[in-house]
Formats: structure tokens, sequence, C-alpha cells
């Protein structure tokens, strides 16, 4: 038997059972169309997000040039210029790592509260269940846009102000399929099983629940990035997310909007970007959904 078999089988690394799973999880994803075409636009908007973090300083994006404004695009401005001469194509390769800060950011706030209040509220139920669900019933009640230009004008624009008021946006929706997930799972023998040995019902929740309940909340997650991106973007065009000089794809819209008949490469391209990025995720979401919860492949055909 090789070391890394024992190893595996001495609890210090995964079991044989998780490796088989692994390969099968990534041998359906690989053959699912629409996660393959989103994992290669997030990977790639992840790169250019790195690289310009890396490599393009404020300066870069912030430089102004007279003789330069409203250029089209050309071989030394691939997406043209603005109205101050500020190069296009470096303002939007930069405006993607706002983008994935907002996204991810709001979402994992969303994924931490969100999980937590849907899984306690699946696992007890009656009166916690009932009083949490209400509440989170009672901020679904409120368009998700609206809802966030509301606290936006409350705690005011600033980009990290954004990624919190997206977080509360999205934690009742992903309070939801926790709770939805739970509800399926704390009727199941291992967890009958878990507080026959007497564990606690921490430990039974987060050791033993939690874990199975990941798959749907996994996907609603990477759905949900795609609209707090697309939220971030509304809420810069309407002056309430990010403020200048931030190279905000919203933003750029809205500074763009008033040259749309002369310069329409002012809102063209982050228009572009802002559609690929929701098309990614969306596509992401979706393959994620089919692999993790093939009924729902079945049910369509």
């Amino acid at each position: 038997m090789s070391t890394e078999t024992e190893t595996s089988n001495d609890g210090y690394g995964p079991s044989q059972a998780q490796i088989d799973r692994l390969r099968r999880f990534w041998g359906q994803f690989r053959g699912n169309t629409k996660a393959m075409v989103g994992l290669v636009i997030v990977l790639a908007l992840v790169v250019t997000a790195l690289g310009a973090t890396a490599f393009i300083s404020q300066s870069d994006i912030s430089k102004t040039s007279i003789e330069d404004r409203s250029e089209a695009p050309s071989l030394e401005h691939p997406f043209g210029t603005d109205d101050k001469g500020r190069d296009i194509f470096l303002r939007v390769i930069k405006g993607s790592a706002i983008s994935l800060y907002v996204g991810f950011g709001a979402v994992t706030g969303a994924l931490i509260v969100g999980t937590t209040i849907g899984i306690l509220a699946g696992y007890y139920g009656g009166l916690i269940d009932e009083v949490l669900m209400r509440v989170m019933d009672a901020a679904m009640s409120f368009p998700p846009i609206l809802l966030g230009l509301a606290i936006m004008v409350v705690i005011g624009p600033q980009l990290n102000n954004v990624i919190l008021a997206l977080a509360f946006v999205y934690t009742p929706y992903i309070a939801r399929v926790g709770r939805s997930a739970a509800l399926s799972e704390r009727n199941e023998e291992y967890v009958e099983a878990a507080v026959a040995r007497g564990e606690s019902d921490t430990r039974i929740v987060f050791s033993e629940v939690l874990p199975n309940c990941m798959a749907p909340l996994l996907v609603q997650g990477s759905i949900n990035v795609a609209f707090a991106m697309l939220a971030e973007a509304s809420l810069s065009f309407l002056g309430l997310g990010a403020q200048p000089p931030t190279p905000s794809w919203g933003l750029m819209i809205d500074n763009g909007r008033g040259f749309m008949q002369t310069d329409p490469w002012m809102v063209l391209f982050p228009g572009l970007a802002i559609a690929v990025t929701v098309f990614g995720f969306n596509m992401l979401g979706d393959g994620l959904r089919d692999v993790l919860d093939p009924k729902v492949d079945t049910e369509e055909r």
C-alpha cells in the first residue's frame, strides 16, 4: 500500500471516497458546456483583475490629455479615450478588479449571514424558523435595487458601503436556499445518528448538516455574484456607488452617456464588460446547478 493511501486512511488526507467524488464532479463539470463557458469567462476576469491590480496604477487610469480627448478606438487606445483624454481600455481593465471586489465581497457577506440564518431556521423549525423567515420575507418584499438604493442613501455613497448594502440585500435569498436545504437534511439518518451519539446541536448543525447543504448555496452564491456586480454598476451609474475617479463600469457609463451620439465607445465598452461578466457568472451558476443537482437537468429534459 502506498504512503498516500495510508495517509488518506489514517485521516490526514482526503479519503479515497472523497477523491472519487471530486473526480466524478470534475468529469461531469467538464462535460457541461455552460459550466465550462462560464468558468473560462470567470477565470479570464479574475486573471484580468489580478493583472490590473499588479500592473496598472491609479496614475495610469487618471492621466488626462487635452490633445487625446474623445479619440476613437485605435492601436494606441484600443477602446478610445473619454472626454478628459483618459484611456478607456485601461479604465475598463481596472474596473474589473472593482467589480470582482464588490461582487465577491457582497456575496461572501451574504453567504456567511444568510447561511447561518437559513440553516438554523431549517434545523430547529418552530418559533425560530417563523421569526427568522418573517424577517427575511420582509426584506425580500422590496425589489433588490430599491432596497440597495435606500440603504446607500442612509449610509452614504462609498465602495465599501456598496458591499455592505448588497450583502444585506442578498442575505434573504441565501437564507431561503439554506433553510430549504436544511429542512430536507434534518430528518436524514446521519442526523438522527448524531443525535443518538449525544452530539451538541452546534456540532450537528455546522459539522453534519451544513456540509450537505453547500451545493445549492454555492449555486445561489455564484449567480448572486453576477447580480451584485450588476447592482454595483447600477448604483454607481446613479451616483450612489463608487465615486470619481474610481473606474467603476457603471460610473464610466454615467460619465459617457452625454456623448453617446458623438463618442459611443465611451458607453459601449464598459457596457460590454458588464454584459460579458454577468453572462459568465450566470452560465457558471447554471452549469453548477446542473452538475450538483442532476434532478434539475432530468426534469428539464
